[in-house]
């Protein structure tokens, strides 16, 4: 979806991503979008040439990375004066529905507190970018979603249990009871914090 906005301001785009199937669904997703390719690899060993691209992107992924081999990495790959943009989503937990999904979350979902993009802050950024060294842009967002919307979205979550997991079933049923409890017209909403920290790589 970031690389989308991107293509369309009518720049070449290179999806790096180790996952064969999320891979696969980006392909297809931008299929129209004739300046865009992937490759295997990761944010620690993209695969790409040294200085070869001017801004690296990483949109609701810096979570995983190895933040000191994927920094050197960024630096090998990159052009001066080495742009990088790290953007994710922050959910906000404000009462109601979004309440009760975090709680579902930390009830289902031992892998969630690990990721969870509020445990980045200022701090991984002066180790990642330099002390001082980046900005932050702050952007309100939101997502609207049905039933079936919202169980895809957490299906779809890389820390939710699996089908046949003894978790799964307990927790899509209380996602259900939750959903209903809260639904208006027939949708929830998700609001979000975007978060874009951007800065130049310093050596």
């Amino acid at each position: 979806m970031l690389a989308k906005l991107f293509l369309e301001f009518g720049c070449r785009v290179i999806g790096v991503e180790p996952n064969k199937e999320m891979r696969e669904a980006g392909e297809q997703f931008l299929a129209r979008h004739p300046k865009f390719t992937s490759i295997n690899g990761r944010a620690e060993q993209s695969g790409l040439a040294d200085a070869s691209v001017n801004l690296v992107t990483a949109g609701q992924a810096f979570h995983w990375f190895d933040a000191a081999a994927a920094r050197r990495e960024f630096a090998r790959i990159l052009r001066d004066p080495k742009w990088v943009a790290l953007i994710w989503n922050e959910r906000e937990v404000t009462g109601g529905f979004l309440t009760g999904y975090e709680q579902l979350l930390r009830r289902y979902a031992p892998d969630y507190h690990r990721v969870d993009h509020r445990q980045i802050g200022g701090a991984q950024m002066d180790d990642f970018f330099g002390e001082g060294n980046w900005k932050l842009a702050t952007f309100p967002n939101v997502q609207e979603f049905d039933l079936e919307g919202v169980r895809g979205r957490l299906r779809s979550s890389s820390y939710a249990p699996h089908p046949g997991d003894a978790a799964f079933e307990p927790m899509m049923s209380e996602l259900d009871g939750l959903f209903h409890k809260h639904q208006r017209s027939g949708s929830v909403a998700f609001l979000y914090k975007t978060n874009v920290y951007y800065a130049a790589l310093h050596s």
